[in-house]
């Protein structure tokens, strides 16, 4: 059982060393869905060692994200302040253990998954 649980490792940590930098950004947003996915199950299971552990995991991908923007174009100005109020919601629903919050996060997330898909998809269209 190791053996598998090592394998799908090493395959993970492959397919993060050789994507492009569009692919680790569609892997962010589906990573942090993942993360507040779980910290609402951990949350209903009233677990709040995992769902805090689950939600920093979320939180970390928002400053990732809030990070890698080049400030030089508009939309970086436009993104970054709907990461920062992710951000703050994620925080908000993880200290107050509120789903509402924790919902309302994963719907911007996906929503912006969403909408880079379909840019990465033209983009592509284009080429």
């Amino acid at each position: 059982m190791q053996n598998a649980s090592y394998t799908a490792e090493a395959y993970k940590r492959q397919q993060i060393l050789t994507a492009s930098p569009e692919m680790l950004t569609l892997m962010l947003y589906n990573g942090a869905v993942k993360f507040i996915n779980e910290g609402i199950k951990h949350i209903g299971e009233e677990d709040c060692i995992k769902s805090n552990k689950v939600l920093i995991r979320a939180q970390n991908i928002i400053i990732e994200l809030m990070s890698s923007l080049n400030m030089e174009y508009d939309i970086a100005k436009q993104l970054y302040p709907i990461y920062n109020y992710i951000y703050r919601i994620l925080i908000e629903g993880n200290m107050k253990n509120d789903v509402d919050k924790l919902e309302e996060a994963k719907k911007l997330v996906l929503q912006l998954r969403d909408t880079w898909a379909q840019a990465m998809k033209k983009a592509h269209q284009a080429e």
